[in-house]
């Protein structure tokens, strides 16, 4: 029995950059997170691409025996970015519904390095969550400094009163991958096996 015929142990939406970065720290830390998540009998859900870090993590994932979701525009299929080794992939019509799938599927988000589309899908999760349109956990992964700025930035915007404590408390932030996603996946109420998919 493979992978794809098992429910998986938990399952977690990535946001990551299309790119790989200009240092190997951003590649090396994409692998490990699809490869944590495919050791641990987990499901990656994310964007459906080929390129770059998402890439990366998505053939560690596959590699480490777990199952890969992706979701992408029929547009970018078109510009030969798909990553067709997925386990399932949909492609859909626009943006708006390759989000949506994205989240429904997933029990927890994380944001890895990446550039404005990385961000404009983690601030919209964010902001799902503060109204309570889901109560899934959101994370942010700060490896080798890439968000130190915005997380800067937005201490100021709490200082200068166009946000709350309460809301920054609403995602979790880290610089170790393993422990983020761990974390995660506990507070979504899931449980991270020790085995692969395809060995149990």
């Amino acid at each position: 029995m493979n992978s794809s015929t098992l429910k998986p142990a938990f399952s977690v939406c990535i946001y990551c950059g299309s790119r790989p970065g200009n240092t190997p720290e951003f590649a090396a830390v994409a692998h490990e997170v699809g490869s944590w998540i495919g050791r641990h009998g987990g499901q990656l859900v994310y964007g459906g691409g080929r390129n770059g870090l998402m890439g990366i993590m998505a053939d560690a994932a596959l590699a480490a025996g777990g199952r890969v979701l992706g979701v992408i525009p029929k547009a970018l299929v078109e510009k030969e970015w798909a990553h067709t080794g997925c386990t399932e992939l949909h492609i859909v019509n626009t943006m708006h519904e390759r989000k949506r799938i994205m989240a429904e599927h997933a029990d927890a988000f994380l944001a890895l390095p990446g550039g404005i589309g990385t961000l404009e899908e983690f601030f919209e999760v964010w902001t799902w969550r503060q109204l309570g349109y889901h109560d899934k956990p959101v994370g942010l992964l700060n490896m080798a400094g890439h968000y130190d700025s915005l997380l800067a930035f937005l201490d100021s915007a709490v200082k200068s009163g166009f946000m709350s404590d309460w809301q920054m408390e609403l995602i979790c932030t880290g610089s170790d991958a393993q422990a983020l996603l761990q974390q995660l996946v506990q507070a979504a109420g899931m449980t991270a096996t020790t085995a692969r998919l395809d060995q149990i």
